[in-house]
């Protein structure tokens, strides 16, 4: 929808659906949400970092969503709430439905008569359900999707088009699959026999939870033996790949272009910047926060932030640091000479 078309929401409407308090006119009415710098005069916008304050002077937004603490920062109408920026992500969902197809099997798609399909589930064009895959009630399997043996798709969930679940592989209720993701692919497996790559047959399975989403060409290889398992609502960006056998706990969010190799378990409500690499056969403990680039080599057994990238600097600047650090270890058999020295006369 857009334009007029739009429905309106007033505020009172808002907090009596969401929560929050309203300061100043509550019949106040909004179409829709935008940043402070860009709103309209049928716009909502929110304040979730202090030091953007100062646009709250200049915003043409109708109203606004501040925290407590920015309470008096406006004499715009607002809601005042614990948290201004999942306020507004509820908001936002609100006044942009996401449009769901109609149930049905469309003619030009692929469905084994082993399969079951709910009445209510909708599959696209193109898409391809093979025998024993079941598709849950209310779930959407986009165009040229393709749904393997025995793999079950859960309620409400949806696929967009182009995504492939393999044989046997199970995803949740109300998960979101986007475009080009893989999940259920052959993890990496070798063995190396007379000079030569042996393929180790896969055959787990990847079992994802519900309310995750999967982000656009990410990969999630199935179990060698046991599973790979995605637990209820982890969230990953696109360009993922998770190797097999990994266990990703629960609410964990991993950013674009992380890898993670094989036998690794990160806990729950973890964060993993963007790019990071985590090597395989690690464990990760619950509430850890990983930097953007960063290697994980070791596991980490204690909650918080983990950093290995080096700070960006001048080209010049960083060679000379760079050599520095490679003459690191000469640096410290000297120090620990001179230590030596001055205990031998400290003796005398």
């Amino acid at each position: 929808m857009t334009g007029d078309a739009r429905k309106s929401y007033s505020l009172g409407e808002l907090a009596e659906r969401f929560g929050g308090t309203v300061v100043g006119d509550a019949a106040t009415r909004i179409r829709q949400v935008a940043p402070l710098e860009t709103a309209g005069p049928e716009e909502l916008s929110f304040l979730a970092n202090r030091k953007y304050e100062k646009l709250l002077a200049s915003t043409h937004a109708r109203a606004v969503i501040l925290g407590e603490e920015a309470r008096e920062a406006t004499v715009l109408p607002r809601i005042v709430c614990k948290n201004p920026y999942a306020y507004y992500a509820r908001v936002a969902a609100l006044v942009n439905p996401e449009i769901v197809p109609e149930p049905g099997i469309h003619p030009h798609s692929v469905v084994h008569r082993g399969a079951h399909v709910a009445p209510s589930a909708a599959v696209g064009a193109g898409a391809v359900i093979e025998e024993g895959a079941r598709i849950g009630d209310g779930a959407v399997i986009g165009a040229n999707c393709f749904v393997g043996r025995d793999a079950r798709i859960g309620n409400g969930t949806r696929m967009y088009a182009n995504a492939t679940v393999y044989q046997g592989c199970v995803i949740g209720d109300r998960a979101l699959i986007h475009s080009g993701a893989v999940i259920g692919a052959d993890g990496f497996g070798m063995a190396m026999d007379e000079g030569r790559w042996l393929k180790i047959p896969q055959i787990g399975r990847v079992v994802v939870g519900d309310d995750v989403e999967v982000g656009a060409n990410t990969a999630i290889d199935r179990g060698a033996l046991d599973d790979t398992v995605i637990e209820n609502g982890v969230k990953l960006d696109n360009q993922i790949q998770i190797g097999h056998n990994c266990h990703i706990g629960a609410h964990t969010a991993i950013a674009g272009c992380v890898g993670i190799a094989g036998s690794t378990r990160i806990g729950s409500y973890c964060q993993l910047g963007g790019s990071a690499m985590i090597l395989g056969h690690l464990t990760i403990a619950d509430h850890v926060v990983i930097s953007a680039g960063t290697l994980v080599s070791k596991s980490i057994a204690r909650p918080g932030t983990y950093t290995s990238v080096f700070p960006m600097s001048r080209h010049d600047d960083w060679r000379r640091n760079a050599s520095l650090i490679r003459h690191l270890h000469e640096m410290m058999d000297r120090i620990r000479k001179l230590e030596g020295e001055i205990k031998r006369i400290k003796g005398k």
